[in-house]
C-alpha cells in the first residue's frame, strides 16, 4: 500500500499542534453580565499567536457563558430581565427549593444558556466579532468567585 503524503501547510501543522489550559478567575458580584473578553483575549495573546480554537469551559451549574452585544447597554438590562421572567423565584414553583430562592432558577437559567463557548483564533487572536462581548452570567444573588477554563488548541 502506498502512503499519499499531505499538503506541505498542512502536514507541516500536524506535527506542530499546542495545547494551553488555563484557569480564569473571576469574581461576579451579584446576578447579571460580567465582560470577560479583555482577559480571555489577553490569555490567548501570551501563548503566542497562531491559529486554533479557543474553548471557555464554565465549571459551574448556576452561571453560564453568553456571547452577546456590547453595544448598547440596554441589551444586556434587557437579556437579565427576560432570565427572570422566564425563570422566576419564588416558593412553591419548583420541586427543588433550598433555602436560597434563586437556587432552582439560577439553575434553569444555566441550561437555556451555555457553559462552553468555543471561538476561532486567527493571527493569535479570538475572532469576535466589532460588537460582541463575550460574558459570565451570573444567575445566582451574592458575591462569587466563578472559575473558567480555557483551553486553546492550535498551531503558531
Amino acid at each position: 500500500m502506498r502512503r499519499r503524503s499531505l499538503p506541505g501547510p498542512l502536514h507541516h501543522s500536524l506535527f506542530h499542534v499546542k495545547q494551553s489550559v488555563h484557569h480564569l478567575h473571576v469574581p461576579t458580584p451579584g446576578p447579571g453580565l460580567v465582560a470577560i473578553t479583555a482577559p480571555v483575549c489577553a490569555w490567548v495573546a501570551a501563548q503566542g499567536g497562531g491559529t486554533g480554537l479557543l474553548t471557555v469551559w464554565c465549571r459551574h451549574t448556576s452561571c453560564s457563558l453568553l456571547v452577546q452585544a456590547n453595544a448598547d447597554p440596554d441589551v444586556q438590562a434587557d437579556l437579565e430581565a427576560f432570565f427572570v421572567r422566564i425563570a422566576p423565584e419564588g416558593r412553591g414553583l419548583y420541586r427543588h427549593e433550598p433555602l436560597e430562592l434563586d437556587n432552582m432558577p439560577s439553575h434553569l437559567r444555566a441550561a437555556l444558556t451555555a457553559v462552553q463557548v468555543s471561538v476561532p483564533v486567527e493571527d493569535g487572536r479570538p475572532t469576535f466579532g466589532r460588537f460582541q462581548e463575550l460574558y459570565l452570567f451570573e444567575h445566582q444573588s451574592g458575591p462569587h468567585d466563578r472559575v473558567l477554563v480555557l483551553h486553546l488548541l492550535g498551531v503558531p
